[in-house]
């Protein structure tokens, strides 16, 4: 189970060289940050997973002194967006391409054998999340990635078994269930036939 103090160490350290990585080429980018004792390592940094840590954060109650760390935080974040505009838009876009494929590629494998891949949804659907927290961001930048996410979400809906959120409670008021559908559900792991 992620915390408060893993989202906020990630956005951290992703503030300290997020300048560096919306001006290179790469995808994903090394960052220097340890996890609170119990927790799961660190992916490596995206502008998906800052998206991601941020919109947790928003869903953490916070007493006023936690408030005013996270405000500090995303004043820094949207200065870096305004200051540096062009180029987080590209990298919004090149990251919703990069995403895509990957939730596509889930999508197919749980096509393929809902019975192996079903109980991977709640990793999984990250992914769908960063996808729309990218959209707002600059991406998608064509139209068949648009199209490709409305055929995804068009098989996902009717097969999801809507229920409760699916990840930690404590950040759910981030994910509102109008925006965020898919996260509040399971696939199953046998599909009905038609």
């Amino acid at each position: 189970m992620k915390t408060f103090d893993y989202d906020y160490r990630y956005l951290q350290a992703g503030l300290e060289v997020l300048v560096d990585y919306l001006l290179s080429g790469e995808s994903f980018w090394p960052i220097d940050v340890h996890p609170p004792e119990g927790e799961p390592e660190y992916p490596q940094l995206t502008l998906g997973g800052l998206l991601l840590s941020r919109a947790r954060l928003t869903g953490y109650r916070k007493t006023p002194a936690l408030m005013d760390q996270v405000t500090e935080l995303f004043s820094e974040m949207d200065r870096i967006h305004a200051k540096w505009r062009v180029a987080w838009e590209k990298k919004a876009g090149h990251s919703f391409s990069v995403r895509l494929r990957m939730w596509r590629d889930f999508i197919d494998e749980y096509r393929n054998a809902p019975q192996d891949n079903a109980d991977r949804y709640p990793y999984e659907v990250r992914l769908r999340t960063m996808l729309s927290l990218l959209i707002s961001e600059g991406g998608p930048q064509l139209p068949a990635e648009e199209d490709l996410l409305t055929v995804l979400d068009a098989y996902i809906k009717p097969v999801l078994s809507t229920g409760g959120f699916i990840w930690e409670t404590e950040v759910q008021a981030g994910f509102p269930k109008e925006v965020f559908w898919y996260l509040y559900g399971k696939l199953p792991t046998v599909l009905r036939k038609n």
